[in-house]
């Protein structure tokens, strides 16, 4: 599990994946530049757009770009050595800030943002300061670290990293080897959050729990969403296996609020839950989804939380999978609260539903386009595809749904291809500007394998894949509902988010 250090100064895994685009917008068109090509389009989804843009001072710009080159030395996020020693080493330098607010800690395979800022979005409605840190960033590095439910800004970010540099070199001396992309990104986020002060942090783990660069704070609530298979290579090769590596979350006397999960997952949840002597809370039996229909915009729920239900609950957001991770940032909050005992009320109804309806979630069936509708999520694994190939097929109801496809190389490609097989008339496959992006031949022949060869089509550049798509759900006035569906990373949903002019 432990790969050697590659001490070159080339850039890590997550800054060669930044896209340096610029974007100019008038009411009527949004031109972007991708490299020398342009990509125009018509009909903009009205939302508000809660992603960052670069900064519109030149020479905060120039900074947090200098930030970023230097946070590119270091191992990227998929150069991992177990440890937590180097992070617990810099947390030592700089007064243990972790321990200076309450957390909620979150793991899981999928669902982990989505679940993060719903959890965020109810504390804030309750008048608590929060702070949110969450990983990869779909755009702005920015928005890894939130601070009352809004990206910390270019300046803070740099302010931050500029007060913690010294402590951080002070350990890179000390230890074997320097301190990771991630586990600086940590770092910041840890002491922004006890400079601030915030009142509670939400935290999603970075990858695995017992060793992940988060697992440095002592929770009073440890959320797992739903275990599948993603980072096999990493954290093993079957749920249970998995499992034992995020059950590293639960903390002594915790509360572990546990989502619907394989059941071998399950076993070793509450198998380390009794021996941390942690009270466990599983959706389906104390919490879950009472009842739940389609909305325009979104979906409404009846939620049953650990102290009663909550009705007429409208969540702007798609899918079943977003309803389940609904419950369990319910459950979650209820249990900060200490919700939950024989006698226990309820939150605020009112409450509760002003801060659902607030929720936003960018590439997470986003819809970024109208006419024809073109519509971003981020899944990068079977599971996380099969989810939203049932949202899509639920809220949008597309006569004919194109489907633009560029995926990392280590993940299961033929998996997510098959999940999206039934809903896709025809799908591009691309590339996006990651080095980790699979070959698009290579990619081109397991979409062929799948759909067969008049179903796919080859775009190398991904805008020309857009368009591409775009043309194909225009071309026919028969196909007037049909629709795009840009997906395979969080990378790909981000290059497209520019060039759809939403960033």
């Amino acid at each position: 599990m432990t790969e050697q250090p590659d001490h070159s100064s080339s850039p890590d895994d997550h800054f060669d994946d930044i896209v340096e685009a610029e974007t100019n917008r008038d009411p009527d068109l949004a031109v972007i530049e991708a490299g020398s090509r342009t990509l125009r389009t018509h009909g903009g989804a009205p939302q508000a757009d809660p992603v960052p843009a670069r900064p519109a001072d030149p020479e905060v710009d120039k900074a947090l770009r200098a930030v970023e080159t230097e946070l590119a030395t270091r191992w990227g996020e998929t150069k991992l050595e177990p440890s937590v020693a180097r992070i617990s080493a810099l947390m030592d330098v700089l007064g243990e800030p972790q321990r200076a607010y309450p957390s909620i800690h979150i793991t899981g395979t999928n669902g982990k943002t989505s679940t993060a800022r719903m959890v965020e979005a109810l504390l804030g409605a309750f008048d608590l300061r929060t702070g949110r840190y969450t990983s990869p960033h779909v755009q702005s590095i920015t928005e890894r670290i939130s601070l009352d439910g809004a990206p910390i800004t270019a300046e803070r970010f740099i302010e931050t990293y500029e007060d913690i540099k010294p402590y951080v070199e002070m350990v890179d001396a000390k230890e074997e080897y320097r301190l990771s992309f991630f586990e600086v990104l940590t770092g910041m986020a840890y002491a922004a959050f006890a400079d601030t002060p915030v009142d509670v942090a939400v935290v999603e783990v970075g990858m695995g729990g017992s060793w992940d660069a988060t697992n440095v704070i002592d929770a009073s609530v440890a959320v797992v969403t739903p275990i599948s298979l993603d980072h096999t290579d990493r954290l093993g090769s079957t749920p249970a296996e998995i499992a034992v590596e995020k059950s590293g979350i639960i903390k002594q006397g915790a509360t572990v609020i546990l989502a619907q999960q394989p059941v071998d997952a399950a076993q070793v949840m509450l198998k380390k839950a009794v021996e941390a002597d942690a009270t466990v809370a599983r959706e389906g039996m104390e919490f879950g989804i009472v009842a739940r229909e389609v909305a325009v915009g979104g979906q409404l729920l009846t939620l049953r939380g650990l102290g009663g239900e909550y009705e007429e609950i409208f969540l702007p957001l798609y899918g079943a999978h977003q309803a389940h991770n609904a419950a369990v940032a319910l459950a979650a909050v209820e249990a900060f609260f200490g919700i939950g005992s024989e006698h226990a009320r309820p939150l605020d109804v009112d409450t509760i539903r002003k801060a659902f309806a607030s929720v936003v979630s960018p590439g997470r069936l986003e819809v970024v386009r109208r006419s024809p509708t073109v519509v971003l999520d981020a899944a990068h694994n079977p599971a996380g595809a099969l989810a939203t190939a049932e949202g899509l097929t639920e809220a949008f109801g597309f006569s004919r749904l194109i489907g633009v496809v560029a995926a990392s190389a280590d993940k299961d490609v033929k998996g997510l291809l098959e999940a999206f097989e039934p809903v896709f008339a025809e799908v591009v496959v691309t590339a996006n500007s990651s080095h980790r992006s699979m070959d698009v031949d290579e990619l081109a022949a397991i979409a062929v394998e799948v759909f067969g060869d008049e179903r796919v089509v080859v775009e190398p550049r991904l805008d020309d894949a857009l368009e591409a798509a775009i043309t194909l759900a225009e071309e026919e006035d028969e196909y007037a509902g049909a629709g795009v569906l840009v997906t395979g990373s969080v990378i790909t949903v981000g290059e497209a988010r520019l060039l759809l002019g939403r960033g």
